[in-house]
């Protein structure tokens, strides 16, 4: 249910509090007894709303309407009975899943997960209420598998998907979103950055400067490659390249068909940087200039009536 889903996050962040003022209260009995009261109380709320959910709203729910938890995941989706457009929010990095990770998942905190996006994807087209989906998109990136399962579950889906890209919608994300309806960006908005890393930090040299030895124990010859602690043979850094070249070739193909542009033109602007809007749009990488006015409209013209949107 959506408030036993917010009521989670909430119940992480009041962990996050007391974990991080803990020292003060343990030396301070006002501020123990405040920190230790607000969590007695949520626990508390939550209770209640469990035993009006299974006790309350459950023995009266017809057998007709359809139940809250049908359309509801444990990502937090609800449908509202005004709600003809589902919104999503493709914000921060871009991962497979976000691990879970107790009280210190606020590291997570700025991240999106491509099984929950498809989930909501899959939901709008399951309910019969709902006309279109709308994927706002501020992400610079991250897991192409990620990207892909999005880019997969928009081209998938029955009903119309519009994006709009508002202060950037590049790599993993821009894939992500490539193969909806309709994309909008503004004209100072970032777009595409296709291509493909693998880079990172090495320590070899910082770790002979305080005496740091890599003793190599693994089977398997390219078992530690990419160790930041051992240094990068010609040969690790063949493997390597030779596997994100395959990524970015899929990638440009993918941008090819979902953007209905030719191998050869995608490969010519496919250098890693991003364009502004107006650029974009000439390149064929977006359609429309315009921020979230804009895209109601379209959306009214598409579905025929003023979108009511609900943000999952």
């Amino acid at each position: 249910m959506w408030y036993i889903h917010s009521m989670k996050r909430l119940y992480i962040k009041i962990n996050e509090l007391w974990m991080r003022y803990r020292k003060w209260g343990e030396s301070n009995i006002i501020g123990n007894f405040i920190v230790g009261t607000v969590k007695i109380v949520f626990i508390s709320v939550i209770a209640l709303m469990l035993f009006y959910s299974l006790f309350v709203v459950g023995p009266f729910r017809s057998e007709e309407e359809p139940s809250q938890e049908s359309s509801v995941s444990d990502s937090g989706a609800t449908a509202k009975d005004d709600c003809s457009v589902f919104g999503v929010i493709l914000h921060g990095d871009l991962l497979t899943y976000i691990p879970y990770h107790g009280e210190n998942n606020s590291f997570f905190d700025d991240t999106v997960a491509s099984d929950y996006i498809v989930d909501i994807i899959k939901q709008a087209n399951e309910d019969a209420e709902i006309k279109a989906i709308l994927i706002e998109v501020d992400s610079g990136g991250g897991s192409a598998v990620a990207g892909e399962e999005i880019s997969d579950a928009v081209k998938n889906s029955d009903k119309p998907i519009v994006a709009i890209i508002r202060g950037i919608g590049a790599s993993g994300a821009y894939w992500a979103i490539s193969g909806a309806d309709k994309i909008f960006a503004s004209k100072n908005s970032d777009v595409g950055s296709i291509g493909v890393t693998s880079s990172y930090l090495s320590s070899v040299e910082n770790n002979k400067k305080n005496g740091y030895v890599y003793e190599q124990i693994s089977v398997g010859k390219f078992k530690d490659s990419g160790d930041p602690d051992k240094p990068l043979t010609n040969e690790e850094r063949s493997l390597f390249l030779r596997d994100i070249n395959i990524i970015y070739e899929n990638f440009i193909k993918a941008v090819s068909q979902n953007r209905k542009l030719s191998i050869a033109d995608v490969r010519s602007f496919a250098d890693g940087s991003t364009v502004l809007g107006e650029k974009a749009k000439s390149l064929g990488l977006i359609d429309e200039i315009g921020g979230m006015g804009e895209v109601e409209k379209y959306l009214e013209k598409t579905i025929g009536e003023k979108p009511e949107i609900c943000w999952q």
